[in-house]
């Protein structure tokens, strides 16, 4: 009877292990590698040198009707695949991407797959409907399983109580960083992507996902207390109602029971880790080569670059003989000053529109928007507008035809503050309306970018970050110098953000205050001209007022000369939280620009990584005296000898911008 039972127990074991398939995919460079195994579930990990940084985590999809993918998957096919090549980027941080993987899609009995990839920077993977036949997802699996307590930097949803998803769901994906322990983690807390997990060895992994489309976007939380982050997704709204600012907002009243309506056949996002150094993250460009290429053939239209923005700085003007507001004069001021300095727009914020948004028809009697217009174009600037999302979508096509026919050149869309199905569904909407009506658009109020911006390239910013704006009411118990240090490293993984920086009353730590109608910044004037080369931004707002700019006429010069898209982008030196060296090339022009937290900080530059021999640096840097008054700064030009580092003090709460052009026949 023992022999009949071990030869029993023999022979499910090998049924078992027959039933269980492992497959292996690596990176090209051979680094990194991930196994996927089809089990009772499926599930994959993430090992790098050998070392293995992630356990091997499920993945699933449960449809309404209860299939579940992934749950006792049968593989019909494996097909490996690679690829290596370049994607043109023209309105990105590089004219062009190398893009190099490998890949592995199985082909599952029910008609769905799963395909991943494996680059050198890091693991994605997606879902694959096969299916013909609409249907719902109930629900999502997604998790990240790591093989220690980690240390986590994670954004956190603002509003809404602890374990009170619902109310969670309705932010504006704008908070600084908590840092903790994995196990550590508010339970009852959920935290948007991108975040960071330090997996130890000088190795980062950045989770974060690409090409969300007509789905909701991911949250994570850790639910049990131990080394875990575990998915969750916003359900599908079914009944909302205007509410909140000035009634311009959604707020949905009742969830359906699941997270997606499926039409049939599609792709699902990628679910990505970026894996490296902190350096080779912040360099990362998977989220733009994971997302679906431009749906816009002629893109010549599109225009990036800076504008003067009149929200931030309360349309504080002075020396004018007119009173100062959301008036024609004071739009005719900003034009004339953006005209002068060569910024290409001008933003006309909240307020031009009677009811504070609510119609966007309904023009501000103090405001002649078509003169406005008129004026603008005669001077070489453009007209963007403020729009509240519910007016907004509720007119859309009539809205975006009278304001481009008008002459209007695009739309500053505010306060979607959700990222479920219907929301995302509406920003890709948004941008093919306003592609037609050859519009651009700044996406405010919304979740990262996921890719969106190489798909409809239109949309040329995104906010979703705890931006300058922030400051007009925070205190110096935020920490926005630590925070600045280390966006480059987690949200800009994920593409550009509507920072807002570039203002001229700056502040030490002590001296800090909050200031509505006259705001400052933390740190020092350098920091916030390092800013306009550190961050990302194909739409870069100069949020401080006109007659501060003319008052600083060297800062002013640098920041209206600063590219907005580059050729090329290296990241030099940093480390999360603390610091961030950035290079970006313009032509033969390169722009280097470094900032630090509160700490102070000596750093050499090797000018070498950026091309050979001598070089002309035009540098501004803190002032002597900018650990005490933030705006003490230096501007200075010398050569620098090829093979010398340049040497550069910050300040707490600094950092140096600095122009570099190579001497023409240099040595080599």
């Amino acid at each position: 009877m023992k022999k009949f039972f071990s030869l029993f127990a023999f022979v499910l074991l090998a049924v078992a292990a027959k039933a269980e398939r492992t497959y292996t995919l690596a990176s090209p460079d051979g680094h990194l590698q991930t196994t996927v195994t089809v089990a009772e579930t499926l599930t994959y990990d993430i090992v790098l040198d050998g070392r293995r940084i992630m356990e091997p985590s499920p993945l699933s999809m449960t449809l309404s009707d209860g299939t579940v993918w992934g749950d006792k998957a049968v593989v019909r096919k494996a097909v490996r695949g690679n690829h290596s090549g370049t994607v043109a980027s023209p309105l990105y941080r590089s004219a062009e991407i190398e893009e190099c993987y490998n890949s592995l899609t199985l082909r599952m009995k029910g008609n769905w797959a799963v395909e991943f990839r494996a680059y050198d920077d890091g693991i994605a993977y997606r879902f694959v409907s096969e299916a013909k036949s609409p249907f719902t997802v109930a629900a999502e699996e997604v998790s990240y399983r790591f093989p220690e307590d980690f240390t986590a930097t994670v954004p956190y949803v603002r509003k809404g109580k602890d374990g009170d998803w619902n109310a969670q769901f309705f932010n504006s994906f704008e908070n600084t960083y908590t840092v903790a322990k994995l196990s550590e983690l508010n339970a009852g807390r959920l935290a948007f992507l991108p975040l960071m997990v330090d997996a130890g060895e000088g190795t980062k992994v950045c989770v974060t996902e690409s090409d969300l489309c007509d789905y909701p976007g991911l949250y994570l939380y850790n639910s049990d207390g131990d080394t875990s982050l575990e998915g969750m997704f916003a359900p599908c709204p079914v009944h909302a109602e205007a509410g909140g600012y000035n009634r311009i907002q959604r707020v949905v009243k009742k969830y359906a029971p699941h997270i997606a309506d499926i039409d049939g056949a599609r792709t699902f996002p990628w679910r990505v880790a970026v894996v490296g150094s902190d350096t080779e993250v912040a360099a990362s460009d998977l989220s733009y080569l994971l997302a679906s290429p431009s749906k816009i053939a002629d893109t010549s239209w599109i225009k990036p670059g800076k504008v003067a923005w009149d929200w931030w700085n309360a349309w504080n003007i002075s020396g004018v003989d007119f009173r100062a507001g959301i008036n024609t004069r004071t739009y005719e001021y900003y034009i004339d000053f953006a005209a002068a300095n060569g910024i290409e727009y001008v933003i006309l914020d909240d307020g031009w529109a009677v009811g504070r948004g609510e119609d966007l028809f309904q023009i501000n009697p103090d405001v002649d928007l078509q003169h406005i217009v008129d004026y603008g174009r005669d001077k070489g600037v453009g007209i963007i507008l403020w729009a509240g999302y519910m007016a907004f979508n509720r007119d859309l096509e009539k809205v975006c035809k009278h304001y481009s026919e008008m002459g209007v050149k695009g739309f500053k869309v505010d306060f979607m503050d959700h990222d479920d199905q219907q929301m995302v569904a509406f920003n890709h909407r948004a941008a093919e309306m306003a592609a037609k009506y050859h519009l651009v658009l700044d996406l405010h109020g919304t979740h990262k970018p996921a890719g969106l911006n190489r798909t409809w390239p239109n949309i040329l910013n995104f906010e979703g970050v705890h931006g300058l704006e922030q400051m007009k009411w925070r205190t110096n118990a935020v920490d926005q110098m630590r925070y600045d240090a280390t966006i480059p490293f987690i949200r800009q993984v994920a593409g550009p953000m509507d920072y807002t920086q570039g203002a001229m009353l700056n502040a030490t730590r002590s001296n800090f205050r909050p200031c509505r109608s006259e705001p400052m910044s933390q740190g020092t004037r350098c920091h916030q001209l390092a800013l306009y080369v550190v961050l990302e931004s194909p739409l870069n707002m100069l949020c401080d007022s006109p007659t501060h700019y003319m008052r600083e006429p060297e800062c002013t010069e640098f920041i209206a000369a600063v590219p907005t898209v580059w050729d090329q982008t290296c990241i030099l030196d940093g480390r999360v939280g603390e610091y961030i060296v950035t290079a970006r090339r313009k032509g033969t022009t390169w722009y280097v620009g470094g900032i630090t937290n509160w700490d102070a900080r000596n750093l050499e530059l090797d000018l070498s990584a950026l091309g050979s021999g001598d070089c002309k640096v035009t540098l501004f840097r803190d002032g002597v005296n900018a650990d005490r008054k933030a705006t003490d700064y230096r501007k200075e030009t010398f050569v620098a000898r090829s093979g010398e580092p340049v040497k550069v003090s910050l300040a707490p709460g600094g950092g140096f911008a600095a122009v570099v052009e190579f001497v023409s026949g240099a040595a080599e």
